[in-house]
């Protein structure tokens, strides 16, 4: 079955399988899970789990505000500048996304919607908002059965971020993304790089967005 990527710049991406029941061969051999991973009944999330337990602490069965969602995974980023020497740092910058995975048989603009809201009350409790913040990221992925051309459109054009103290504490921004899996077809909102994982027909690739960055960041120097 031929598959297909529904991205911001509206690529066809060829049909590549990748085992979910191993480790990604992209992923070196001395990288460790960042901890204890989870085991989920669904195998699709299974297979997932596998692309990012080794940059997100995963979790199962979260609730939030009422909101159930049977994979959540947290990412955060450090970054500074130094001199020649490593005490001599500056420029410190952290960066996070939180990650929340539900099913939805055929969602609706209306359940993105309420995701959306979601995530802006999200990110009001969780962001610290100082000089050192640089970004937050919460980024919502559907796992459906079917997808709607309404829901497809508002997901791919969908962006929503917001400068925090005109941008001086840097930004928050909330992520959209919906994947049938059956069909091999994922709908992505343009910053939602994560997304990428849920492909899982196509192999993660270094010029692919967050992925590429985190591959780099965890290969030896």
């Amino acid at each position: 079955m031929s598959g297909n990527t529904d991205t911001p710049d509206g690529t066809d991406p060829t049909d590549e399988g990748t085992s979910g029941t191993e480790r990604p061969p992209e992923i070196p051999e001395d990288v460790e899970p960042l901890g204890e991973v989870p085991d989920w009944d669904d195998e699709y999330l299974d297979r997932v789990s596998d692309r990012l337990m080794f940059n997100y602490d995963l979790d199962r069965d979260t609730v939030v505000h009422g909101e159930q969602f049977p994979m959540t995974g947290t990412l955060e980023v450090h970054s500074q500048k130094q001199f020649f020497h490593p005490a001599l740092s500056y420029g410190h910058h952290e960066s996070e996304e939180y990650l929340f995975v539900r099913r939805l048989a055929r969602p609706t603009v209306a359940d993105l919607e309420r995701l959306v809201e979601l995530g802006h009350r999200i990110a009001d409790e969780r962001v610290v908002a100082d000089e050192e913040h640089f970004s937050t990221d919460v980024t919502f992925v559907v796992v459906a059965e079917d997808l709607a051309d309404d829901v497809a459109a508002f997901v791919a054009d969908h962006e929503d971020r917001t400068l925090l103290k005109y941008g001086y504490y840097g930004h928050y921004e909330v992520n959209l993304a919906v994947v049938v899996p059956e069909a091999e077809r994922l709908v992505r909102s343009p910053s939602a790089d994560t997304a990428e994982a849920f492909a899982l027909w196509e192999p993660l690739t270094e010029e692919k967005g967050l992925f590429g960055r985190l591959l780099d960041a965890i290969r030896p120097g």
